[in-house]
């Protein structure tokens, strides 16, 4: 064995072992494929070719890793060289075998440098996979190319329009990793570079695998976008994905790798590839918290408990049993618990029924769920989460019992989605141990954790319940206290235009498709129908008397909770209901006709650019008002609340980012516009106009 020899640069080792030559990625933590990393596996390789006593070569990744893609710090940079696809052609002119150990993540690049070595081996656990969709590209350098060769246009299409990895066993069944190493990794691919040496294999590259990608049947690609095309609605990346990867099936690889190429600068050329970045970084700078020490630690949450039996209540208490904490679920009525249970295991063999759960996962989930109608019975809990009525009255008497049965130090959560979390707080002596952990609905699905700070939670109850996001598999943001917090206080202004927008001559259907067409899940009409519009009905009655008697106020989803049309789950709301199929109704024609009428307000035509206008512009403005106040951190906090808990679509990375590929002065000028129309409600924000005439973006 001789001793590691240097090769410039240091990114990538190079060691040779009984004849072969080992280059390590050495690029902590993930081995990024940066610049320095192309340039020494090129280099090592080149040192691997011209020594006589070499007879194969094994690319490995050292540390935690393979490759786990491309290096976030090149992203917006111009591109240096030597790039991606010329370390592949430099394998694929290897005229020794070269084999890829595969431990941790191959993503991106670093599954496409896997897929041009002649052979994969990789552990168990590690995964594979080209994600780059999930950044508003496809995979630039032969991924959408070669994995069709190796696993067949299927297989490729779903890992790729997806951008989910899979397992390295996996990978392995399919085809994809030719063995599965087991015990250590390089010494396992070492044996297996040994035995294709001895056994005298031709040297096999995936370019030449050609019987997965012929005579392959054309309606594989048509079905195939059909069953997208819901999901894929507005976006470029999927649909140019599967171009692809059907241009893999009908032309010669090089002439495939072109056309990949120039999908890929199509991709990188369209601002919905800005938005995907954009949310991508926002995402992970969320969970940096200004002024909160490094030498804070989280208190760890080994133990739960939930009160309340209901949607919200339950549908947390599987957040925390899905993570394997034990949780006890609290409510007074036994009936309440029996209903919640039995909800509980409903959504879980749900998911068994659908594939995305094994029946032992929800076995082991379930038996972590207890029930309890005692308050003394949780008292031992690391956290105890309330999801009771949005009464303050009804969360103050919660949290005054709460105070006098919980362990010292426990976290007192509210999932409050719009109460003062100060004011919940003093029905207790530890305001310090007090947070918001505002989940969204259904709390078992969405993503989103907004976590509202108290004047009085400590540094410590923050960051757990932010660690606590990451352990719940959420994304976390940290908002400020006020009425709404972020999410919520931005939504009031987006509901009030689309009310308003009803009297002034829209019908519900129209209002949704146009905010569907731009590229919400929902329209606020069909949302309100799918959550209940008693929820809002009731905050509104809640508040009626802070109400301005003269400011202008809409009252038709107030006659339909009147008529007991609460949406979905009385069949009847903005439309009714046969199943969850949203019919229009002649009822609530009639009462918005009627309400237009009360008001006085002449009926008009409205288009459908003013209807994104008066109901998206408002979220930009209070989203400018809520950053002057300090109730966000930052405008891509904002960003994040609305990507993962309103359905905003990613692809225009969030309300503020999509203001700022506007242009925030043609934003204000609208507004501005609004303003002198239909009146204070549309004052523009300091922050807005401080921003719009500097020409400058939020952050200044």
């Amino acid at each position: 064995m001789s001793e590691p020899v240097a090769v410039t640069p240091n990114a990538v080792s190079y060691a040779v072992r009984d004849g072969i030559a080992v280059l390590t990625i050495e690029n902590p933590p993930v081995n990024a494929l940066g610049q320095a990393v192309r340039a020494g596996i090129i280099a090592g390789l080149d040192q691997a070719d011209a020594d006589a006593s070499v007879q194969a070569a094994v690319i490995i990744g050292g540390g935690r890793t393979f490759i786990a893609g491309a290096d976030i710090k090149e992203f917006g940079k111009p591109p240096t060289q030597p790039y991606l696809p010329d370390v592949l052609k430099r394998i694929e002119a290897m005229t020794k075998p070269v084999v890829a150990a595969l431990h941790g993540t191959a993503l991106g690049g670093g599954f496409e440098v896997a897929l041009t070595c002649h052979w994969r081996v990789g552990i168990d656990s590690g995964q594979v996979g080209l994600p780059e969709v999930k950044l508003g590209l496809l995979p630039g350098s032969g991924g959408t190319q070669r994995l069709p060769r190796v696993v067949g246009p299927k297989v490729a299409l779903d890992m790729i329009v997806s951008g989910n990895p899979i397992p390295n066993k996996k990978a392995a069944e399919l085809g994809a990793i030719d063995e599965i190493v087991n015990g250590d990794l390089l010494d396992g691919a070492l044996a297996f570079a040994k035995k294709v040496v001895a056994e005298k294999r031709p040297l096999r590259l995936v370019r030449d695998m050609n019987d997965k990608v012929s005579n392959v049947d054309p309606a594989l690609f048509a079905d195939y976008r059909k069953s997208i095309e819901k999901k894929a609605k507005g976006f470029l990346g999927p649909w140019r994905c599967i171009d692809a990867v059907e241009i893999a099936t009908k032309l010669p690889i090089d002439d495939g790798l072109l056309k990949e190429r120039e999908f890929f600068f199509e991709c990188m050329a369209s601002p919905q590839r800005a938005a995907q970045i954009h949310a991508f970084f926002s995402e992970r700078e969320a969970t940096k918290i200004p002024g909160l020490s490094e030498d804070v630690k989280p208190k760890p949450i080994k133990s739960a408990a939930v009160l309340g039996a209901g949607t919200m209540g339950g549908g947390i208490a599987m957040n925390f049993a899905n993570a394997g904490i034990p949780v006890k679920l609290l409510d007074v009525s036994q009936e309440a618990l029996s209903k919640g249970l039995g909800t509980i295991e409903k959504n879980y063999a749900t998911s068994v029924a659908r594939g995305s759960m094994k029946q032992e996962a929800m076995d082991r989930a379930m038996k972590l769920i207890s029930a309890t109608q005692h308050f003394e019975d949780i008292g031992d809990a690391d956290i105890v989460v309330e999801a009771v009525f949005e009464e303050m009255g009804v969360k103050k008497d919660v949290f005054g019992k709460l105070d006098k049965v919980m362990k010292p130090g426990a976290v007192l959560a509210t999932n409050t989605s719009t109460l003062d979390i100060d004011e919940i707080a003093t029905s207790t002596k530890r305001p310090q141990d007090v947070i918001g952990t505002h989940f969204f609905s259904p709390a078992n699905v969405m993503k989103l954790l907004e976590n509202v700070r108290g004047a009085k939670s400590s540094p410590e109850t923050i960051a757990t319940v932010m660690a606590l996001g990451k352990q719940l598999k959420k994304v976390s943001v940290l908002a400020g206290n006020c009425d709404g917090f972020i999410g919520n206080r931005m939504l009031h202004g987006y509901l009030r235009e689309a009310n308003f927008l009803l009297e002034e001559g829209c019908s519900p259907e129209q209002i949704d498709r146009a905010l569907e067409e731009f590229g919400l899940a929902m329209g606020p009409f069909r949302m309100g129908d799918l959550a209940g519009l008693d929820v809002g009905w009731r905050i509104r009655k809640g508040k009626a008397h802070l109400r301005p008697k003269d400011e202008r106020y809409s009252r038709v989803a107030d006659r339909l909770c009147e008529l007991g049309r609460f949406g979905q789950k009385t069949g009847a709301g903005f439309y009714t209901y046969e199943g969850r199929d949203a019919r229009p109704d002649p009822v609530v024609k009639d009462i918005i006709l009627e309400e237009s009428k009360a008001q006085g307000i002449e009926r008009r035509e409205i288009s459908d650019e003013e209807i994104v206008q008066r109901c998206m512009y408002p979220l930009v403005n209070e989203g400018a008002k809520i950053l002057e106040e300090g109730i966000a951190i930052r405008s891509s906090d904002i960003d994040i609340v609305y990507l993962f808990g309103y359905g905003f679509p990613v692809y225009r990375g969030g309300p503020m980012f999509w203001a700022e590929q506007i242009g925030l002065d043609k934003v204000l000028a609208t507004i501005r516009g609004f303003h002198k129309t239909h009146g204070k409600f549309w004052e523009p924000a300091k922050l807005l106009v401080q921003r719009a005439e500097a020409g400058k973006g939020w952050k200044g």
